[in-house]
Order: structure tokens, then C-alpha cells, then sequence
């Protein structure tokens, strides 16, 4: 992984470590300590053999699994450390993009972004940006240059999200509320505070022709046909089928549809109360 990171040469680079990984942490806590209680262990017998974690399982009486809780305190962490720590941010007041290790970025990734950024002048009230989605390349041709206004959702909007130091400071108005609600998805946790603890539901400014492409069958929910190479294979011919439509000169608002909160039912498996308390402890480290 160093090593393909070194090899990046089209912009400088600086290479951050998450601090807390199960990597680093393989046989404590936020690793998997062998004196955790079982994932599936009742909470009455947890209470008997006296298993570390025995009074805080999830909201359905499952107890936490390092690798899963991992995903969440990473997301929370890395927000917190690009816009406190990293010095080359201080007084920037764009967006910063985020990308997942599985994501696939097309040719005109910077561009696009570009032409979102100033897209976004005409609204206002427009909280992120989407420069991708989970829809396939099929559409792309007539969507290259579409975007769309929304409520943010788990679901469509989690994938090549620009967020700006506005929307990270709601966000840490809201840290003991991510912090502490039992679901293990970061994204999923987002959609619960946009509308309740942030009062106004989260308005995203999507691109409708995904500028990012997830190849990750080899990830945290993770299929039994993962192949990565032929991942990539499939993401490097839908690009060429759609390198004709890419750079668009300027951007058209497809549709503006109407933003309120989306309930949904909490996942679980993020129960533990050492995993609340590191959680809350980024933003106080800072």
C-alpha cells in the first residue's frame, strides 16, 4: 500500500494513519480483545462468565466485532483530522472529497468537481456535494452533464462526497450523537442526524453521470465472488464506453426535489460503550 501511494505523481500527496486500527490494536481494544463476549453470546450468560463488554450489547443483543466498529470510528476520526491537523487545509473553505480505498475516479473526476464547485454558488442552501453514485455507466451519455438537488441519503449520496468546513462543523455539533447511535455505518448514522440533530436535513448537490465508480466486492460486506482485478477490468471498460460524453463545459440542474429527513431502521452492532467513549475522544485529542 506505501509503496502504490508513493507512486502517485500527478499531485502532491500526504499519506495519514488511522491510530486506532485493529491492525495496530490485533488482541485489545478497538482490536477484538479475546476477553470480549461472543458476538451471539445472551446477555445473561455474558453477565456470568464476566466477559468484558457483558452489559453493553447492541439493540439486538449482539456485542461488537473489531472489524466491524472499525469502519465507523475510521470516518469520524479522518474528518476530524483533514480539517484540524492537516496543515495545507488551514483557511481552505471548499470542499474536500472523499474517497474510499475500493473507488474508482473517471478522467474528468477534477473537472467535474470544478464545474460543481461553481454550480453550487446557485444554491446556497446546498450542504454536500455527490460527484458519485451506485448507478452503472449505461445512462451516462445523456446524464454527463446533469445534476440534481435532494435530501442526502445513505443509500445514492456516500460515495464521492465533498464536504465543507461548514458542514463539518455541524457535524461536530452533533459528535455525541454519531458517537453513540447503535448503528455501525457511518453513512447510516449520517442520514439519522440529518433532520434531527441537525435541525435541517443535509441538501446535496448530486452529479446524476457518477464520476466514481465502486469496484469494492472485496470490502466490509464482502461478496464470495470478489475479484478486484476483474473489478477493475469492468470499471476500465465502462470508461472507455463512456470517455466520449466525459468534460462537459458546463453543468444543467435536472431536477430539484424536495429535502426531508428519511427515517430508518438502526442497524445495531455499535453498543459498546468503549466504542462511544473513543469516538468522542477524537474531537477532545484535538
Amino acid at each position: 500500500m506505501n509503496r502504490i501511494v508513493r507512486g502517485i505523481t500527478f499531485c502532491k500527496v500526504l499519506q495519514i494513519y488511522f491510530p486506532f486500527s485493529t491492525q495496530l490494536y490485533p488482541n485489545e481494544f478497538p482490536g477484538q480483545d479475546p476477553q470480549d463476549c461472543p458476538r451471539d453470546l445472551p446477555k445473561d450468560k455474558a453477565l456470568q462468565t464476566g466477559c468484558l463488554n457483558a452489559k453493553h450489547p447492541d439493540s439486538y443483543g449482539h456485542y461488537r466485532e473489531a472489524f466491524i466498529t472499525q469502519t465507523k470510528h475510521h470516518w469520524w476520526w479522518k474528518l476530524h483530522f483533514v480539517w484540524e491537523r492537516v496543515n495545507a487545509m488551514q483557511g481552505y473553505s471548499g470542499f474536500a472529497i472523499f474517497l474510499e480505498e475500493d473507488n474508482y475516479v473517471l478522467p474528468d473526476f477534477c473537472h467535474f468537481y470544478k464545474l460543481m464547485a461553481d454550480f453550487k454558488k446557485t444554491c446556497s442552501d446546498c450542504d454536500l456535494l455527490a460527484l458519485g453514485n451506485h448507478n452503472d455507466l449505461s445512462e451516462f451519455t445523456s446524464l454527463s452533464n446533469k445534476v440534481l438537488t435532494t435530501g442526502w441519503l445513505s443509500t445514492k449520496h456516500n460515495i464521492g462526497m465533498g464536504i465543507s468546513r461548514e458542514v463539518y462543523y455541524k457535524l461536530m455539533g452533533c459528535s455525541d450523537e454519531y458517537c453513540t447511535y447503535d448503528d455501525y455505518n457511518w453513512d447510516w448514522t449520517l442520514q439519522h442526524l440529518s433532520g434531527t440533530c441537525i435541525s435541517k436535513p443535509l441538501k446535496v448537490l448530486a452529479a446524476l453521470g457518477s464520476r466514481v465508480l465502486h469496484t469494492g466486492d472485496c470490502g466490509l460486506h464482502q461478496k464470495e465472488s470478489c475479484n478486484p482485478e476483474r473489478a477493475l477490468k469492468r470499471a476500465e471498460e465502462n470508461v472507455q464506453k463512456a470517455k466520449n460524453s466525459l468534460f462537459p463545459q458546463a453543468l444543467e440542474l435536472s431536477a430539484a426535489e424536495t429535502v426531508e429527513h428519511k427515517a430508518h431502521m438502526k442497524n445495531g452492532g455499535w453498543g459498546d460503550i468503549r466504542d462511544h467513549i473513543l469516538c468522542k475522544n477524537y474531537a477532545k485529542r484535538l
